[in-house]
């Protein structure tokens, strides 16, 4: 069985990263991003955004304090 996942336009896509229409219409162009083509109009699964969100989050880099390093 299929699961139908709820299909995004591409200025839905924008309003959802905060972005102009033109960035997901470039991450479309790349292929970087899954896409449908419904006729000629282009759709964003959305939780092919949610995985796009995922994988290009960047945790933060835990960083010592410097009194505390050990000299040779």
């Amino acid at each position: 069985m299929v699961t139908v996942d709820r299909l995004l336009t591409v200025q839905e896509v924008a309003e959802l990263l905060g972005t102009t229409v033109r960035f997901p219409r470039r991450l479309i162009e790349e292929r970087r991003i899954t896409f449908v083509k419904v006729g000629r109009h282009v759709r964003i699964p959305e939780s092919a955004v949610s995985s796009f969100i995922a994988d290009h989050t960047v945790r933060p880099v835990i960083v010592r304090p410097a009194g505390l390093r050990r000299v040779a």
